[in-house]
Order: C-alpha cells, then sequence, then structure tokens
C-alpha cells in the first residue's frame, strides 16, 4: 500500500482567495507562518508557497524565501504536488487544476458544501479535513481534573439529597480551573449556573440563603471581605485553590487512575476558544449600538452550551466587565424551559451544538423566540453556524453570514452568525495558533508528511475523501 501511498515531497501553501465559505476573498489567514514552513524544508520537503499567501496576515513572501520555500504563482501553484495546504476550501476552479491523487488539507466542511465534495470525488482528490481531526488519546490538563473533581465534591451532597435541582451555581472569575468548573457544574443540571464577575459588588450578589454555592479561586480572586459575606449569609462556598493544596495530587492521581484516556479527544486544529471570544466581543459591539442607553455590565447575558466555543464566550465576556453571565445547559435549553431565560434578554450567545438527526428539526432559539420574547434591540451571536443543508440550533440562521454582511435582522433582532469568527480582529493571532497545530500535524505527533499509508487514528478518520493512488507527476 506504502508504494501507492508515497510520502508527501512536495508540498504547497496556497493564498485564501475567494470561495463558497470566503466570499470577497476577506478571508486572508495563512496555514502555515515562515517559521513553520522552515520545519518542514528541514525535514527534507520541497514547499511551494504561492505569491502574497502570507501578507494578509503580515508575513512577506521574503520571508518564506528566507526559510527556504519557493515562490510561485497562482497558476503554478496547484500543478503537481503531492500535498496542498490551505485554510478555508477551495475554490472551484482550483479543484480542477490539482492531480488525481493529490492530498488536500483544509478546513473542508463536507456536510455544509456537498457540491464540492462531490467535486473533489470526482476529481479523484484526497482529502483529509482539519477540522475532523482529533487527539488521540484525549489529552486533559492537571488544571481541568482539579476544576472538575473539585466541583464534583462540592455537588456530591446535593445529589445524594437530591437538593441539585434547587441548587444555584455561581462561579466568581475566569481560569481554565474555573472553566473546567463550570463544566462538571453544567452536566449535573443545578437549577442556574453563572460566571459572576471577579469585580462584582456584594449588593449584587442577592444572597439566596443557603440556596447557592460560590466557587472562586484564592489566587485569582483575593475579596476576603467578599467570602466573609457569603459564609455569613449561610451560603455554600468552594476555594479551587484550597482544594488543590489539600487534595490536588491525589485527585489528579486517582482521576487519571480511574479515567483512561479516551481513544479521541478534542478537535486538534483549531482555534474553538478564540471563536467563542471574538462572537461575543462582536455581540457586545451590536448591543451597545442597538441599545447605547444600556451600561453592558448589566446587560442581561446567556451563553447557551459550556463546551470549548461557549467557554471562549464566558471568557470575554467576563474580561469586558459584564457582571452576570447565565450558563445554559441542556435542560435549560429544553422546549419551554429556555423561555424563561430568553424573555427580556440583551445578549444570547449560542454555543450549543444540535446531533445530526436533530438539525433542522429542533431549534433551541426559534423565530418564535425572536419574535414574541427577545426583545427589539437585542442581539443574538450563533456560534455554531451552519448552512441549508446542516442547519444551526438558531433557527434564523439558514446559512452562515460573512465579512461582507456579518449580521441581519429578524424581527427587530440582530442575528449574526459569521463563518470564521476569528477574522473578526483575531486573524493574525489565530493564523499563528492554527500554523503551529498545523505543523505539529504534519511533523510531530501524527506524523502526516509520511502520507496515507499508515495514518494515525485522529487523522485517519478525517480522510472525508478518498484515498485515492497518486497520479505519475506529469513533466
Amino acid at each position: 500500500m506504502s508504494a501507492q501511498f508515497p510520502a508527501f515531497q512536495s508540498i504547497a501553501l496556497v493564498k485564501e482567495i475567494e470561495s463558497p465559505e470566503n466570499p470577497g476573498g476577506l478571508e486572508k489567514r495563512v496555514a502555515l507562518i515562515p517559521e513553520d514552513v522552515a520545519k518542514l524544508v528541514a525535514a527534507g520537503r520541497e514547499v511551494y508557497v504561492e505569491h502574497g499567501a502570507g501578507e494578509g496576515v503580515g508575513f512577506s513572501d521574503q520571508e518564506y524565501l528566507d526559510q527556504g520555500a519557493i515562490m510561485q504563482s497562482a497558476e503554478e501553484i496547484y500543478v503537481n504536488k503531492d500535498l496542498i495546504i490551505k485554510f478555508k476550501g477551495p475554490s472551484l476552479e482550483s479543484i480542477k487544476v490539482m492531480r488525481p491523487g493529490t492530498t488536500l488539507f483544509c478546513m473542508a466542511h463536507f456536510h455544509s458544501y456537498p457540491d464540492r465534495a462531490q467535486l473533489l470525488a470526482d476529481q479523484r482528490i484526497n482529502v483529509i479535513a482539519m477540522e475532523e481531526i482529533l487527539e488521540s488519546p484525549k489529552r486533559q490538563s492537571d488544571a481541568s481534573i482539579i476544576g472538575r473533581t473539585a466541583m464534583n465534591k462540592a455537588l456530591s451532597p446535593y445529589m445524594a439529597d437530591n437538593s441539585i435541582g434547587s441548587l444555584n451555581v455561581k462561579v466568581l472569575g475566569w481560569s481554565e480551573c474555573l472553566g473546567a468548573a463550570v463544566r462538571r457544574a453544567g452536566n449535573r443540571d443545578p437549577r442556574s449556573l453563572q460566571l459572576l464577575n471577579a469585580d462584582i459588588a456584594t449588593a449584587d450578589l442577592e444572597l439566596s440563603r443557603n440556596n447557592s454555592l460560590y466557587v472562586y479561586d484564592s489566587r485569582i480572586l483575593q475579596r476576603q471581605g467578599l467570602i466573609a459575606s457569603l459564609q455569613k449569609a449561610g451560603e455554600g462556598v468552594l476555594d479551587l485553590a484550597e482544594f488543590e493544596g489539600e487534595h490536588g495530587e491525589q485527585a489528579v492521581a486517582e482521576y487519571r487512575k480511574s479515567h483512561p484516556p479516551r481513544e479521541f479527544g478534542l478537535r486538534r486544529i483549531q482555534c474553538l476558544h478564540e471563536t467563542g471570544m471574538a462572537g461575543a466581543r462582536y455581540g457586545l459591539k451590536l448591543l451597545a449600538e442597538n441599545k447605547p442607553e444600556l451600561d453592558i455590565k448589566d446587560a442581561k447575558v446567556a451563553v447557551l452550551g459550556y463546551g470549548n466555543v461557549g467557554q471562549g464566550a464566558i471568557h470575554a465576556l467576563h474580561d469586558q466587565g459584564v457582571k452576570t453571565i447565565h450558563v445554559l445547559g441542556r435542560t435549560h435549553t429544553s422546549k419551554g424551559r429556555i423561555d424563561y431565560w430568553l424573555n427580556d434578554i440583551d445578549l444570547v450567545v449560542n454555543g450549543a451544538e444540535q446531533p445530526p438527526h436533530l438539525r433542522g428539526i429542533n431549534f433551541l432559539v426559534s423565530n418564535s423566540h425572536l419574535k414574541n420574547l427577545v426583545p427589539d434591540g437585542s442581539v443574538v451571536i450563533d456560534l455554531v453556524g451552519g448552512s441549508p443543508t446542516n442547519r444551526s440550533p438558531v433557527e434564523a440562521v439558514e446559512s452562515c453570514t460573512f465579512l461582507t454582511d456579518p449580521h441581519f435582522e429578524r424581527d427587530g433582532v440582530t442575528v449574526s452568525s459569521l463563518w470564521g469568527w476569528p477574522m473578526m480582529g483575531m486573524m493574525r493571532e489565530t493564523a499563528i495558533r492554527y500554523s503551529g497545530q498545523i505543523a505539529d500535524v504534519l511533523l510531530g505527533t501524527e506524523q502526516l508528511c509520511k502520507g496515507l499509508a499508515d495514518l494515525a487514528p485522529g487523522v485517519e478518520r478525517a480522510l472525508v475523501c478518498g484515498p485515492f493512488p497518486s497520479a505519475p507527476s506529469e513533466v
């Protein structure tokens, strides 16, 4: 089989141009920065870079030349290459130039663009979808385990006496460890789950006497007066720093022993956290324009979902000073129950995905909600996106929006579901991060540069088209 699928020797890095998901060519990120191209050259690969590929995010042709790249024109770059790397999916015209058996490595999104997927198959192009590559095995940091196990221990009494359904969980501040605590709490279905700004005034806490659990990290939140007030009011209090000091080493060891790594984990090539951050920031910007009289800090804000994208949104909203962020899990977003949270809402950020069989059938935020519950001037940000063949959980979003026209209005509510949220002010930063991840998949853990003969498990599942044997190069 290796003779049919040899190692990739000639690699093309192409420029982002207008394509189905990049109207106007406003996506400027490059898949590999010069520093990472140098790693491929050092590994013995011939790397061809299209003229101007990195200029949109501040990397010149000369920088690529200095790292050993061979510069080519748009007419040359797709011809007779073993591996073609780009960020977004290709234009339809470029597919016809690729040699059968070539491998394309990009954000393919086959479910959203089925016609292009069929054209790639007809042309016998192997496609590895960047967005489908997963960690293998799953990786978890110590900080994530600490937050998870600390919250689990704190919630155990409420689970035991069946009072979790009346508990209000309130997380003070933001960090990786606190984010893991949010995720664990969300999975336990408390009555409510909120992320409170670390600067929130004691008077704004609405102390409820034995009906709330406040979670904080004393290494970050050094407000002893606030904590003393909570304890005096009889509220439950959990300090993650204290838990780590007393139980951290044992908790991590026991967790890793009792939870062997799953075969697959998170996406290997992703800026999901940055996606959430960019979307939330844009939502606040739109809200400030729509409701200039509203103090953003006092806005009623809900984030649907608490996965990687949702946590990025929570992080940004906290950093922007929003006092209270309602974090809604599966039970909170169920039909009928979500109405309570959407009534008089100022900003909704959707980070919740639907399983494939519910897409286009079940909508978490319906058009009826926009018409009857969400006030005029409010904003709905959809971080999940979709297309007519792969619908978003926000019913008004029939297709993603683009930088050419990033938002629209439905019944007085502003809705945005941008294709590529980090393009909204975070292009260079995310290009650098994506590049490092792509280079690591090519040369590091997964060794994708060795070709299609023996793909790592996390990459094999991302081969969405092919494998088609390599055709002989034309001279």
